[in-house]
C-alpha cells in the first residue's frame, strides 16, 4: 500500500509554524550548553514530595525549581529578559516565563504572570491547571499571550539534548532535557550521578556570549545548590 493523506494544517499549526520562521529569518540565533547535576534536587523532591503534595494538592516536579532558578538569573542578567523593538531594547522587570504544554493539536506555551514573585507550590499550581486546560482544549489566548521568557522541557519525551529556537518576540529560550546516569568526576573520584543537559537559546544581537554563559551557569548552580533558591543568591 502506498496512500496519502492530505490534512489541512490548523490555524495554530499554521501560526506557529509563521512564528518559528521569523525567529530564524529576523534574529541571530545561536545556543550555548551545559549540564547540570540534578542529585540535590532529586533528594529534596524524593524526601517532601508527600509532604508536598499533601498540603498543596498537587505534585512536586522539577519544572518549579527550573522555574524559580530561571527568575533569579534574570534579575541578574536582564538583557535575557529583554526584547528588540524597532532600534530599541525593552527590558522587563518582571518574569512572565512561558513554559510550553503539550495539548492535543500540539505544542503550546501558556504564560506563568510574575512568577518571580511565586513560591515553586505556586509555580506548580500554576502549570498543572494549564496542562488540564491544554489537555481540554480551553487554553485561551489570553493564557498565551505575552512572555518574557520560555522554558520548554524536551526531557519529558526522551531528548538528550536540542537547540530550541526562540519564541519572538522573546531573545532566549532554556531547553531542558532528560535526566540519565552518567560517569563524573567529583574530588578526584568518577561517580555515578543523575545528570541533564542545559540548552540556552539566544539572539545574540541582543545577548552577547559572555552574558548567555553567565546565566546557565546561575541556572546550573541554583539547582545543583537548592538552597540557593531559599535565600536569593
Amino acid at each position: 500500500s502506498r496512500k496519502q493523506e492530505r490534512v489541512k494544517m490548523t490555524r495554530l499549526r499554521q501560526t506557529v509554524a509563521k512564528r518559528l520562521k521569523e525567529a530564524q529569518n529576523n534574529a541571530a540565533l545561536l545556543t550555548t550548553f551545559n549540564d547540570v547535576d540534578m542529585t540535590n534536587v532529586i533528594e529534596a523532591r524524593t524526601k517532601y514530595k508527600d509532604l508536598f503534595e499533601k498540603k498543596h494538592g498537587v505534585r512536586l516536579g522539577f519544572m518549579g525549581f527550573f522555574t524559580k532558578a530561571v527568575c533569579m538569573a534574570l534579575k541578574d542578567i536582564p538583557g535575557v529578559n529583554g526584547q528588540i523593538e524597532g532600534d530599541e531594547i525593552v527590558y522587563n522587570d518582571f518574569c512572565d516565563i512561558s513554559v510550553a504544554v503539550s495539548a492535543p493539536t500540539g505544542l503550546v506555551v501558556p504564560v506563568i504572570r510574575n512568577a518571580e514573585s511565586m513560591s515553586v507550590a505556586k509555580i506548580e499550581k500554576t502549570i498543572g491547571e494549564f496542562g488540564k486546560k491544554a489537555k481540554e482544549g480551553k487554553l485561551t489566548m489570553e493564557d498565551m499571550k505575552g512572555g518574557t521568557f520560555t522554558i520548554s522541557n524536551g526531557g519529558v519525551f526522551g531528548s538528550l539534548m536540542s537547540t530550541p529556537i526562540i519564541n519572538p518576540p522573546q531573545s532566549a529560550v532554556l531547553g531542558l532535557h532528560r535526566i540519565e546516569d552518567r560517569p563524573v568526576v567529583r574530588n578526584g573520584q568518577v561517580v555515578v550521578r543523575p545528570m541533564m543537559y542545559l540548552a540556552l537559546s539566544y539572539d545574540h544581537r541582543l545577548i552577547d556570549g559572555r552574558e548567555a554563559v553567565t546565566f546557565l551557569v546561575a541556572v546550573k548552580n541554583a539547582i545543583e545548590d537548592p538552597t540557593r533558591l531559599l535565600i536569593d543568591l
